[in-house]
């Protein structure tokens, strides 16, 4: 069975961003890669059979040009395209049912401002039965290396060292599928994994139930305890992996937003709840999502 990485293309710069991180991802894990467009040009009463087939078109060159464009830049990557005549969160929850790995575009705001996401693809990051990763317009392969050598370009030096993957822990919620998602990320890239639980409002109401002074450098001591146990077991697992943990008293979302900026990679987990109106991402993850600086892996957990 051929297994796959899925990127969701469309006529946008962001979506070609996330074809061609997707192919590097593909590579990275040895998968095909698999182009996926859908867009609805059939089944409009009013529309006319011209109309039809000029969506269709403009649907079929859509793909063709991210077929093309990775095709020049990874020639020996399996690259398959899918063109269906649906709606886009649905064929692309189907096409993640069977997929490594969902990767969607989003829509750049620059890098002072960070981004912003497309409605399909907050509804799709919400429903996703696996991991989706977020692209940013403009990502190239270069941002998931350190900064070469003065006056080397990043190309003349294949084997740059990639930057750090970070991973975003809440103590509270541990999940294996999230760290697991984490380590093999950094595992891939040869890289170290950064690990970052920010206590933010929680670390304020714990610290109010303790008295005499220092409860908060108590309360930062515990956490760290209990996060290097968490993750003792993934550690002797990947020896490969060098692993660093961060325990702060600031907000979350601030804190990951900043670590994103050295980041090849943010991991972060969505809880797979249904909520009172529906699928749920969560405020640290749907913040992150706006303003981080580097492609976002959201994964679900239970």
């Amino acid at each position: 069975m051929v297994r796959h990485v899925t990127a969701g293309v469309d006529e946008t710069d962001e979506s070609l961003a996330a074809a061609h991180w997707a192919a590097r991802e593909a590579l990275r894990r040895g998968a095909a890669l698999r182009l996926v467009h859908a867009c609805e040009w059939q089944g409009r009463p009013a529309a006319s059979a011209t109309a039809d087939a000029g969506r269709r078109d403009r649907a079929e060159q859509t793909l063709e040009r991210a077929v093309r464009s990775v095709g020049v830049a990874h020639p020996g990557l399996p690259v398959e395209d899918l063109l269906v005549s649906d709606s886009p969160v649905t064929v692309l929850l189907a096409a993640a049912e069977d997929s490594e790995l969902l990767v969607l575009g989003s829509r750049g705001l620059g890098h002072a401002v960070g981004f912003v996401m497309g409605s399909v693809s907050q509804r799709v990051v919400a429903r996703s039965p696996g991991a989706v990763v977020l692209v940013r317009a403009g990502e190239a392969s270069a941002d998931e290396h350190l900064p070469a050598l003065d006056g080397v370009s990043p190309e003349e030096i294949p084997e740059t060292p990639y930057r750090d993957v970070v991973l975003g822990m809440d103590t509270r919620h541990p999940c294996d599928e999230l760290i697991a998602f984490a380590f093999d990320a950094a595992r891939r890239r040869g890289t170290a994994l950064r690990v970052v639980h920010a206590l933010g409002a929680a670390g304020d109401n714990a610290a109010e139930g303790r008295s005499g002074a220092g409860h908060d450098t108590e309360l930062l001591a515990d956490e760290e305890d209990l996060m290097a146990a968490m993750l003792r077991p993934w550690a002797e697992k990947c020896p490969g992996v060098t692993v660093s943990e961060t325990v702060t008293a600031a907000r979350p979302s601030t804190e990951l937003v900043r670590e994103s900026a050295h980041a090849s990679l943010v991991v972060v987990g969505r809880r797979t709840r249904e909520a009172r109106l529906g699928t749920h991402i969560g405020s640290v993850t749907q913040a992150l999502l706006h303003q981080a600086r580097c492609p976002v892996a959201v994964v679900p957990h239970a």
